[in-house]
Protein backbone atom coordinates (compact mmCIF):
# COMPACT_ATOMS: atom_id res chain seq x y z
CA UNK A 1 0.00 0.00 0.00
CA UNK A 2 1.17 3.43 -0.92
CA UNK A 3 1.58 6.60 2.02
CA UNK A 4 2.55 9.91 1.45
CA UNK A 5 5.63 10.90 3.71
CA UNK A 6 5.10 14.85 4.59
CA UNK A 7 7.99 16.99 6.07
CA UNK A 8 6.50 19.99 7.99
CA UNK A 9 7.60 23.94 8.39
CA UNK A 10 7.57 24.46 4.55
CA UNK A 11 5.99 27.69 3.33
CA UNK A 12 3.93 27.29 0.32
CA UNK A 13 4.39 29.93 -2.40
CA UNK A 14 3.28 31.08 -6.24
CA UNK A 15 0.37 29.43 -7.57
CA UNK A 16 -2.10 26.14 -7.54
CA UNK A 17 -4.88 25.34 -10.03
CA UNK A 18 -8.24 23.76 -9.03
CA UNK A 19 -9.47 20.98 -11.41
CA UNK A 20 -12.61 20.05 -12.24
CA UNK A 21 -15.23 19.05 -9.38
CA UNK A 22 -15.84 15.31 -8.45
CA UNK A 23 -19.03 16.18 -7.03
CA UNK A 24 -19.63 17.68 -10.18
CA UNK A 25 -18.81 15.23 -12.75
CA UNK A 26 -19.95 11.80 -11.50
CA UNK A 27 -23.47 12.93 -11.62
CA UNK A 28 -22.81 14.25 -15.50
CA UNK A 29 -21.29 11.12 -16.34
CA UNK A 30 -24.39 9.55 -15.71
CA UNK A 31 -26.40 12.20 -17.45
CA UNK A 32 -24.41 11.44 -20.81
CA UNK A 33 -26.43 8.09 -20.76
CA UNK A 34 -29.80 10.45 -21.56
CA UNK A 35 -28.40 11.44 -25.07
CA UNK A 36 -27.85 8.97 -27.88
CA UNK A 37 -25.07 11.28 -29.55
CA UNK A 38 -21.47 12.34 -28.81
CA UNK A 39 -20.49 14.18 -25.92
CA UNK A 40 -17.09 16.03 -24.95
CA UNK A 41 -16.63 16.86 -21.24
CA UNK A 42 -13.75 19.22 -20.52
CA UNK A 43 -11.35 19.94 -17.31
CA UNK A 44 -12.48 16.33 -16.09
CA UNK A 45 -10.14 15.00 -12.70
CA UNK A 46 -8.28 11.91 -13.03
CA UNK A 47 -9.89 10.12 -10.08
CA UNK A 48 -10.31 6.49 -8.35
CA UNK A 49 -13.75 7.82 -8.15
CA UNK A 50 -14.12 8.94 -11.93
CA UNK A 51 -12.76 5.94 -13.36
CA UNK A 52 -15.13 3.78 -12.03
CA UNK A 53 -18.02 5.60 -12.99
CA UNK A 54 -16.46 5.30 -16.26
CA UNK A 55 -15.84 1.43 -16.17
CA UNK A 56 -19.65 1.39 -15.68
CA UNK A 57 -20.56 3.47 -18.65
CA UNK A 58 -18.24 1.38 -20.29
CA UNK A 59 -19.69 -1.64 -19.12
CA UNK A 60 -23.33 -0.60 -20.64
CA UNK A 61 -21.99 -0.42 -23.75
CA UNK A 62 -20.50 3.52 -23.80
CA UNK A 63 -17.74 4.26 -25.88
CA UNK A 64 -14.86 5.79 -23.90
CA UNK A 65 -11.79 8.04 -24.90
CA UNK A 66 -9.83 10.51 -23.24
CA UNK A 67 -7.13 13.39 -24.38
CA UNK A 68 -5.40 14.88 -21.61
CA UNK A 69 -8.25 16.76 -19.50
CA UNK A 70 -10.33 16.28 -21.98
CA UNK A 71 -12.84 13.28 -21.87
CA UNK A 72 -14.77 11.95 -25.33
CA UNK A 73 -17.38 9.85 -24.84
CA UNK A 74 -20.02 8.06 -27.06
CA UNK A 75 -23.31 6.97 -26.00
CA UNK A 76 -24.84 5.89 -29.39
CA UNK A 77 -24.38 2.13 -28.10
CA UNK A 78 -25.78 1.94 -24.60
CA UNK A 79 -28.06 -1.66 -24.48
CA UNK A 80 -27.57 -2.94 -20.96
CA UNK A 81 -29.61 -1.88 -17.79
CA UNK A 82 -27.72 -4.02 -15.59
CA UNK A 83 -25.50 -1.36 -13.23
CA UNK A 84 -22.42 -4.11 -12.79
CA UNK A 85 -21.56 -5.13 -8.70
CA UNK A 86 -18.08 -4.95 -8.72
CA UNK A 87 -18.06 -1.10 -9.50
CA UNK A 88 -21.28 0.00 -7.92
CA UNK A 89 -19.74 -1.11 -4.60
CA UNK A 90 -16.31 0.91 -5.15
CA UNK A 91 -18.12 4.42 -5.26
CA UNK A 92 -21.82 5.38 -3.56
CA UNK A 93 -22.77 8.43 -6.30
CA UNK A 94 -22.45 5.39 -8.64
CA UNK A 95 -26.48 5.36 -7.15
CA UNK A 96 -26.85 8.78 -9.37
CA UNK A 97 -26.49 5.57 -12.40
CA UNK A 98 -30.10 4.12 -11.44
CA UNK A 99 -32.64 7.30 -12.45
CA UNK A 100 -30.31 8.30 -15.78
CA UNK A 101 -30.57 4.00 -17.07
CA UNK A 102 -34.05 4.00 -15.79
CA UNK A 103 -34.68 7.29 -18.46
CA UNK A 104 -32.59 5.42 -21.28
CA UNK A 105 -33.76 1.74 -20.66
CA UNK A 106 -36.87 1.84 -18.97
CA UNK A 107 -35.61 -0.64 -16.68
CA UNK A 108 -32.63 -0.69 -14.14
CA UNK A 109 -31.13 -3.26 -12.04
CA UNK A 110 -28.03 -2.17 -9.21
CA UNK A 111 -26.70 -3.10 -6.12
CA UNK A 112 -26.23 -0.69 -2.87
CA UNK A 113 -23.44 1.13 -3.44
CA UNK A 114 -20.37 1.71 -1.42
CA UNK A 115 -18.22 4.46 -1.15
CA UNK A 116 -16.51 6.23 2.53
CA UNK A 117 -17.49 4.43 6.02
CA UNK A 118 -18.28 8.48 6.94
CA UNK A 119 -21.96 7.32 8.71
CA UNK A 120 -25.59 6.53 7.68
CA UNK A 121 -26.23 7.86 3.72
CA UNK A 122 -29.84 5.72 3.36
CA UNK A 123 -30.88 6.16 -0.14
CA UNK A 124 -34.86 5.84 0.91
CA UNK A 125 -35.34 9.40 -0.35
CA UNK A 126 -33.90 8.40 -3.97
CA UNK A 127 -36.47 5.60 -4.12
CA UNK A 128 -39.42 7.19 -2.63
CA UNK A 129 -38.67 9.84 -5.51
CA UNK A 130 -38.60 7.37 -8.12
CA UNK A 131 -41.45 5.50 -6.86
CA UNK A 132 -43.73 9.28 -7.59
CA UNK A 133 -42.61 9.36 -10.93
CA UNK A 134 -44.42 5.71 -11.29
CA UNK A 135 -41.07 3.56 -10.98
CA UNK A 136 -41.96 -0.05 -10.04
CA UNK A 137 -39.21 -0.79 -7.22
CA UNK A 138 -38.58 -4.11 -6.47
CA UNK A 139 -35.73 -4.74 -3.51
CA UNK A 140 -34.95 -8.26 -2.50
CA UNK A 141 -31.57 -9.67 -1.87
CA UNK A 142 -29.07 -6.76 -2.02
CA UNK A 143 -30.75 -5.27 -5.52
CA UNK A 144 -32.80 -3.15 -6.60
CA UNK A 145 -34.83 -3.89 -9.45
CA UNK A 146 -36.63 -1.33 -11.91
CA UNK A 147 -39.08 -1.09 -13.92
CA UNK A 148 -40.14 2.53 -15.75
CA UNK A 149 -42.29 1.96 -18.58
CA UNK A 150 -44.89 4.67 -17.00
CA UNK A 151 -43.18 7.26 -15.59
CA UNK A 152 -45.21 10.43 -14.78
CA UNK A 153 -44.19 14.09 -13.89
CA UNK A 154 -44.87 14.42 -10.66
CA UNK A 155 -44.58 17.17 -7.41
CA UNK A 156 -41.71 15.58 -5.19
CA UNK A 157 -41.79 16.93 -1.57
CA UNK A 158 -37.64 15.78 -0.12
CA UNK A 159 -38.12 15.39 3.52
CA UNK A 160 -34.56 16.08 3.58
CA UNK A 161 -32.37 18.26 1.07
CA UNK A 162 -30.51 15.07 -0.23
CA UNK A 163 -28.06 15.78 -2.96
CA UNK A 164 -27.78 12.71 -4.46
CA UNK A 165 -31.61 12.20 -4.16
CA UNK A 166 -32.21 15.22 -6.23
CA UNK A 167 -29.69 14.19 -8.73
CA UNK A 168 -31.45 10.54 -9.36
CA UNK A 169 -34.75 12.54 -9.51
CA UNK A 170 -33.58 15.12 -12.06
CA UNK A 171 -32.22 12.20 -14.31
CA UNK A 172 -35.58 10.27 -14.15
CA UNK A 173 -37.70 13.00 -14.65
CA UNK A 174 -36.45 14.18 -17.86
CA UNK A 175 -38.02 11.20 -19.77
CA UNK A 176 -41.04 11.31 -17.49
CA UNK A 177 -44.36 12.33 -19.37
CA UNK A 178 -45.16 16.01 -18.50
CA UNK A 179 -43.62 18.12 -16.13
CA UNK A 180 -41.69 17.16 -12.30
CA UNK A 181 -41.05 19.93 -9.77
CA UNK A 182 -38.46 18.75 -6.39
CA UNK A 183 -39.27 20.82 -4.16
CA UNK A 184 -36.80 21.07 -0.96
CA UNK A 185 -34.07 20.40 -3.42
CA UNK A 186 -30.49 20.07 -2.50
CA UNK A 187 -28.83 23.45 -3.85
CA UNK A 188 -25.05 22.26 -4.15
CA UNK A 189 -23.46 24.00 -6.92
CA UNK A 190 -22.57 20.43 -8.37
CA UNK A 191 -26.85 20.42 -9.16
CA UNK A 192 -26.42 23.53 -10.91
CA UNK A 193 -23.90 22.38 -12.56
CA UNK A 194 -25.86 18.98 -14.01
CA UNK A 195 -28.87 21.19 -14.74
CA UNK A 196 -26.81 23.14 -16.98
CA UNK A 197 -25.27 20.10 -18.76
CA UNK A 198 -28.29 18.31 -19.18
CA UNK A 199 -29.78 22.01 -21.02
CA UNK A 200 -26.77 21.90 -22.86
CA UNK A 201 -28.15 18.77 -24.27
CA UNK A 202 -31.65 20.37 -25.43
CA UNK A 203 -32.75 19.54 -21.68
CA UNK A 204 -35.55 21.69 -20.22
CA UNK A 205 -34.80 21.73 -16.52
CA UNK A 206 -35.18 25.10 -13.83
CA UNK A 207 -34.38 26.01 -10.90
CA UNK A 208 -31.22 24.74 -9.69
CA UNK A 209 -29.57 26.73 -6.42
CA UNK A 210 -33.47 26.62 -5.27
CA UNK A 211 -35.62 25.46 -3.21
CA UNK A 212 -37.75 24.27 -6.62
CA UNK A 213 -36.68 22.47 -9.30
CA UNK A 214 -38.46 22.10 -12.24
CA UNK A 215 -38.26 19.78 -15.10
CA UNK A 216 -39.72 19.25 -18.54
CA UNK A 217 -39.74 15.59 -19.85
CA UNK A 218 -37.87 15.46 -23.25
CA UNK A 219 -37.95 12.82 -25.90
CA UNK A 220 -34.22 13.34 -26.95
CA UNK A 221 -31.48 15.02 -26.46
CA UNK A 222 -28.48 16.46 -28.87
CA UNK A 223 -24.63 16.43 -28.56
CA UNK A 224 -22.46 18.45 -26.65
CA UNK A 225 -19.32 20.63 -25.40
CA UNK A 226 -18.93 21.14 -21.48
CA UNK A 227 -16.56 22.47 -18.98
CA UNK A 228 -17.36 20.73 -15.67
CA UNK A 229 -17.52 23.58 -12.97
CA UNK A 230 -14.14 23.61 -10.51
CA UNK A 231 -13.97 21.88 -7.26
CA UNK A 232 -14.45 24.12 -5.01
CA UNK A 233 -13.65 21.19 -2.01
CA UNK A 234 -10.29 21.31 -3.85
CA UNK A 235 -10.09 24.78 -3.55
CA UNK A 236 -11.03 24.86 0.13
CA UNK A 237 -7.94 22.17 0.39
CA UNK A 238 -5.52 24.46 -0.46
CA UNK A 239 -6.76 27.43 0.91
CA UNK A 240 -6.18 25.52 4.04
CA UNK A 241 -2.94 24.06 3.40
CA UNK A 242 -1.62 28.21 2.79
CA UNK A 243 -3.52 28.53 6.16
CA UNK A 244 -2.26 26.04 8.24
CA UNK A 245 1.65 26.83 7.03
CA UNK A 246 1.43 30.91 7.27
CA UNK A 247 1.70 31.21 3.61
CA UNK A 248 1.10 33.73 0.97
CA UNK A 249 -0.34 31.83 -2.28
CA UNK A 250 -2.45 31.92 -5.23
CA UNK A 251 -5.27 29.50 -5.80
CA UNK A 252 -6.29 29.72 -9.28
CA UNK A 253 -9.87 28.22 -10.91
CA UNK A 254 -11.68 29.41 -7.84
CA UNK A 255 -15.78 30.26 -7.88
CA UNK A 256 -15.17 32.23 -4.78
CA UNK A 257 -19.11 32.23 -4.22
CA UNK A 258 -18.63 28.49 -4.11
CA UNK A 259 -16.93 28.15 -0.93
CA UNK A 260 -17.84 31.50 0.44
CA UNK A 261 -19.07 29.56 3.83
CA UNK A 262 -15.15 28.43 3.87
CA UNK A 263 -13.36 31.80 3.43
CA UNK A 264 -15.92 33.52 6.11
CA UNK A 265 -14.25 30.78 8.60
CA UNK A 266 -10.72 31.65 7.35
CA UNK A 267 -11.19 35.47 7.68
CA UNK A 268 -11.72 34.39 11.02
CA UNK A 269 -8.94 33.05 11.69
CA UNK A 270 -7.26 35.97 10.58
CA UNK A 271 -6.18 35.04 6.51
CA UNK A 272 -6.70 37.65 4.15
CA UNK A 273 -8.75 36.41 0.93
CA UNK A 274 -9.03 38.05 -2.00
CA UNK A 275 -10.03 37.92 -5.69
CA UNK A 276 -6.87 38.76 -8.18
CA UNK A 277 -8.12 41.68 -10.27
CA UNK A 278 -11.67 41.99 -8.04
CA UNK A 279 -13.04 39.24 -10.26
CA UNK A 280 -14.72 36.10 -8.17
CA UNK A 281 -14.26 33.41 -10.77
CA UNK A 282 -10.58 33.32 -11.37
CA UNK A 283 -7.57 33.45 -9.54
CA UNK A 284 -8.11 33.98 -5.19
CA UNK A 285 -5.37 34.97 -3.15
CA UNK A 286 -4.68 34.13 0.43
CA UNK A 287 -2.47 35.77 2.81
CA UNK A 288 -2.40 33.90 6.29
CA UNK A 289 -0.74 35.15 9.67
CA UNK A 290 1.95 33.65 11.08
CA UNK A 291 -0.48 31.44 13.52
CA UNK A 292 -4.27 31.32 13.25
CA UNK A 293 -7.04 32.13 15.48
CA UNK A 294 -9.30 30.15 17.25
CA UNK A 295 -13.09 29.76 15.20
CA UNK A 296 -15.32 29.62 18.23
CA UNK A 297 -18.07 28.04 16.39
CA UNK A 298 -18.69 26.26 13.23
CA UNK A 299 -21.47 24.03 12.44
CA UNK A 300 -21.61 21.90 9.27
CA UNK A 301 -24.68 22.01 7.27
CA UNK A 302 -26.43 21.73 3.72
CA UNK A 303 -25.37 24.09 1.19
CA UNK A 304 -24.98 27.21 1.66
CA UNK A 305 -23.72 26.23 4.87
CA UNK A 306 -20.29 25.08 5.94
CA UNK A 307 -20.03 21.48 4.28
CA UNK A 308 -19.52 18.21 5.86
CA UNK A 309 -17.02 17.67 3.28
CA UNK A 310 -14.66 20.78 4.35
CA UNK A 311 -14.88 20.17 7.91
CA UNK A 312 -11.86 17.88 9.08
CA UNK A 313 -9.88 19.84 6.70
CA UNK A 314 -10.82 23.34 8.72
CA UNK A 315 -9.85 21.03 12.08
CA UNK A 316 -6.53 20.27 11.14
CA UNK A 317 -6.24 24.19 10.58
CA UNK A 318 -7.56 24.81 14.05
CA UNK A 319 -5.91 22.51 15.52
CA UNK A 320 -2.83 24.94 15.94
CA UNK A 321 -4.97 28.20 16.21
CA UNK A 322 -4.40 30.62 19.27
CA UNK A 323 -7.46 29.66 21.88
CA UNK A 324 -10.47 26.92 22.00
CA UNK A 325 -12.77 26.04 18.79
CA UNK A 326 -15.63 23.85 18.41
CA UNK A 327 -16.85 21.88 15.57
CA UNK A 328 -20.18 20.33 15.55
CA UNK A 329 -21.02 17.77 12.60
CA UNK A 330 -24.83 18.08 11.64
CA UNK A 331 -24.72 16.23 8.62
CA UNK A 332 -23.08 12.15 9.47
CA UNK A 333 -22.41 10.98 12.65
CA UNK A 334 -19.44 8.89 11.96
CA UNK A 335 -17.26 11.60 10.45
CA UNK A 336 -14.78 12.34 13.02
CA UNK A 337 -12.17 9.27 12.05
CA UNK A 338 -8.92 11.73 11.56
CA UNK A 339 -9.20 12.65 15.97
CA UNK A 340 -7.83 10.12 17.12
CA UNK A 341 -4.49 10.26 14.13
CA UNK A 342 -4.70 14.12 14.95
CA UNK A 343 -4.61 13.37 18.90
CA UNK A 344 -1.29 11.34 17.98
CA UNK A 345 0.23 14.10 16.43
CA UNK A 346 -0.37 15.90 19.45
CA UNK A 347 -4.15 17.86 18.89
CA UNK A 348 -5.60 18.48 22.33
CA UNK A 349 -8.91 17.21 20.60
CA UNK A 350 -12.13 16.06 22.67
CA UNK A 351 -15.75 14.74 21.26
CA UNK A 352 -18.63 13.98 22.31
CA UNK A 353 -21.56 13.08 20.50
CA UNK A 354 -21.23 15.59 17.06
CA UNK A 355 -19.22 17.87 19.06
CA UNK A 356 -15.54 18.42 18.69
CA UNK A 357 -13.76 20.94 20.86
CA UNK A 358 -10.31 21.60 19.83
CA UNK A 359 -7.51 23.66 21.91
CA UNK A 360 -5.03 25.03 19.23
CA UNK A 361 -1.34 24.07 20.42
CA UNK A 362 1.47 26.00 18.44
CA UNK A 363 2.43 23.24 16.24
CA UNK A 364 1.99 19.52 15.58
CA UNK A 365 4.43 16.40 15.53
CA UNK A 366 5.24 14.24 13.14
CA UNK A 367 3.71 10.74 13.58
CA UNK A 368 2.51 7.99 11.51
CA UNK A 369 -1.11 8.45 11.30
CA UNK A 370 -3.93 6.30 8.91
CA UNK A 371 -6.36 7.81 6.45
CA UNK A 372 -9.73 6.50 7.26
CA UNK A 373 -11.77 7.93 4.92
CA UNK A 374 -11.32 10.78 1.88
CA UNK A 375 -11.14 13.89 3.23
CA UNK A 376 -9.78 13.39 7.09
CA UNK A 377 -7.03 11.87 4.71
CA UNK A 378 -6.17 15.13 3.12
CA UNK A 379 -6.83 16.40 6.56
CA UNK A 380 -4.00 15.01 8.13
CA UNK A 381 -1.85 15.69 5.13
CA UNK A 382 -2.46 19.16 5.92
CA UNK A 383 -1.64 18.28 9.53
CA UNK A 384 1.75 16.98 8.36
CA UNK A 385 2.77 19.75 6.29
CA UNK A 386 2.55 21.95 9.61
CA UNK A 387 4.05 19.21 11.99
CA UNK A 388 7.49 19.31 12.93
CA UNK A 389 9.26 16.59 11.49
CA UNK A 390 8.17 13.55 9.62
CA UNK A 391 4.83 12.39 9.11
CA UNK A 392 3.55 9.18 7.26
CA UNK A 393 0.25 8.49 6.87
CA UNK A 394 -1.17 5.33 5.31
CA UNK A 395 -4.28 4.05 3.39
CA UNK A 396 -3.96 6.81 0.69
CA UNK A 397 -6.29 5.09 -1.73
CA UNK A 398 -8.82 6.75 0.32
CA UNK A 399 -7.02 10.28 -0.46
CA UNK A 400 -6.98 9.44 -4.34
CA UNK A 401 -10.69 8.72 -4.72
CA UNK A 402 -11.45 12.83 -4.46
CA UNK A 403 -7.98 14.10 -4.98
CA UNK A 404 -5.71 13.58 -8.67
CA UNK A 405 -1.94 13.68 -7.90
CA UNK A 406 -2.11 15.64 -4.68
CA UNK A 407 1.43 15.12 -3.62
CA UNK A 408 2.65 16.92 -6.55
CA UNK A 409 0.10 19.80 -6.84
CA UNK A 410 1.59 20.20 -3.12
CA UNK A 411 4.79 20.10 -4.09
CA UNK A 412 4.48 22.61 -7.22
CA UNK A 413 3.81 24.89 -4.28
CA UNK A 414 6.56 24.14 -1.90
CA UNK A 415 5.49 21.04 0.24
CA UNK A 416 7.78 18.36 1.02
CA UNK A 417 6.02 15.46 0.48
CA UNK A 418 6.26 12.55 -1.12
CA UNK A 419 4.49 9.62 -2.27
CA UNK A 420 6.27 5.96 -0.99
CA UNK A 421 5.21 2.51 -2.32
CA UNK A 422 5.95 -0.32 -0.16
Amino acid sequence: MAKYRVRGGRKLEGKIRVVGAKNAILPILAAVILTRKPVVLYDFPSLADVENMLLILQSIGCQVSRENTTLILDPSDINSWVIPDRYVKEIRSSIVMLGAVLARMKKARITYPGGCEIGQRPINLHLQGLRQLGVIIDESHGYLECEASKMTGADIHLDYPSVGATENIMLAATQAKGRTKIRNAAKEPEITDLQDFINSMGGKVHGAGSNTITIDGMAEFHETEYTVIPDRIIAGTYLIAAAVTGSDMAVDNVVLEHIQALVNKLRETGCIISPVNGVHTGTVRIQAPQRLNAVENTKTYPYPGFPTDMQALLMSALSVAKGTSIITENIFENRFKHVPELIRMGAHIRTEGKIAVIQGIPRLKGAEVTAGDLRGGAALVLAGMNAEGETLIDNIHHIQRGYDKLDEYLRNVGADIVRIED
